[in-house]
């Protein structure tokens, strides 16, 4: 199979190739950091059209409020408190319309989330316990993916274990936990049902390598599954299908489906030849076009080349990473010249780009909101 075939180079541009800079990465994070914390009118930020249509409230953590002050409150911006908590309101009003098994209990995209970060700023007891039956409900959540269900409270378990030491988010994160490996398959895949449709994905956002990550974070290795019926192979590149039944035009080198997420959130467990494989085809494939934030843009690929440099210790991978942290400087500012301001969301906007780089240059490799936990 030709490797072009292993992605789709519309869905890509040419690296820009500016020269790695300390400096101008610190800028960048300063300028989006400031943009973020001027565009915030008391209640939300406003809505970019690149983020479609204004279905649902500004509240959860992928998109909405609570991702924005996750982010904020990690790159040092102070005093988000108080905005923290009326985000939980909001959502009560507004909730996602994607997934009605999934509300309130996604981690992503609902209350659960958003009630996680508003306590990780305040360390209200109140919040703790709504976090926990938040926790409990996602038992009965049949997402059975990161975002929307009960690995996503195994997440929010892991975090609130971190930071409280309570021995009952150890107790909720094992009962979630035996609730994810009965749900899944004899080969070790797990059925993802989404908005009313039934998918075994194997990626990073709403498959089998967000799902594993959520395990692996503690030390716990479930049963791996042979994933080798969907892995695309060709001159030292790989490529993985979203999952069974996938046409060649679904085939993605993003976050959330392909190379990138499964690198970097299972490149310490895979084997490190299909690993490398799995960068190299990020790295061939180059930045993404849609963007440069974490779900589906340059920024998000580049943790992969973080995954492997930790691994490794190849300087190669850092200096990849670098170079998409370059890009995607470029990007940001492009993006905001156009629209006359910033992008305001964790998963697809500028702040996500700002995380990236701060990670960068910290020697951090942690994909945001997925652990561990500090």
């Amino acid at each position: 199979m030709p490797s072009t075939e292993l992605w789709r180079p519309s869905e890509h541009e040419p690296l820009a190739g500016e020269e790695w800079s300390v400096e101008r990465a610190e800028q960048a994070i300063a300028a989006i950091v400031a943009d973020a914390e001027s565009a915030f009118d008391g209640t939300r930020w406003p809505w970019h059209p690149g983020d479609g249509e204004e279905e649902w409230g500004f509240s959860d953590i992928y998109i909405g409020g609570a991702g924005m002050i996750w982010a904020l409150d990690e790159l040092g911006s102070a005093g988000w408190a108080d905005a923290a908590v009326p985000f939980i309101s909001s959502y009560r009003e507004r909730p996602s319309p994607w997934d009605e098994d999934a509300v309130p209990t996604s981690f992503h995209f609902g209350e659960l989330g958003i009630a996680v970060v508003a306590f990780r700023l305040t360390r209200d007891p109140g919040l703790a316990d709504r976090v926990h039956e938040l926790v409990v409900a996602a038992l009965d959540n049949n997402a059975n993916e990161l975002m929307y269900g009960t690995p996503g409270a195994m997440l929010a378990a892991e975090a609130m274990l971190a930071w409280t030491a309570d021995s009952r988010w150890d107790d909720a994160w094992h009962a979630a936990a035996e609730r994810v490996e009965a749900a899944r398959d004899p080969d070790g895949l797990w059925m993802s049902h989404i908005g009313g449709s039934a998918f075994r994905y194997l990626g990073a956002g709403h498959g089998y390598a967000g799902n594993m990550r959520a395990f692996a974070n503690r030390g716990f290795a479930p049963g791996k599954a042979d994933l080798g019926a969907y892995v695309l192979r060709d001159d030292g590149l790989a490529n993985w299908t979203p999952g069974d039944g996938a046409r060649p035009d679904q085939i993605r080198v993003q976050w959330c489906h392909g190379a990138p997420g499964i690198v970097a959130m299972l490149g310490d467990l895979l084997d490190l030849e299909l690993a490398t494989a799995g960068g190299e085809l990020t790295w061939r494939a180059g930045p993404i076009a849609r963007g440069p934030g974490l779900c589906h843009g340059t920024a998000g690929n580049a943790y992969a080349f973080l995954v492997l440099h930790k691994r490794t210790g190849d300087e190669l991978w850092l200096d990849r990473a670098r170079a998409f942290a370059m890009h995607a400087i470029g990007q940001v500012e492009r993006e905001r010249e156009k629209l006359g301001r910033g992008r305001y969301s964790l998963f697809t906007g500028d702040i996500g780009v700002a995380l990236f780089l701060r990670h960068l240059l910290d020697g951090d490799d942690r994909f945001p909101t997925m652990g561990h936990f500090v």
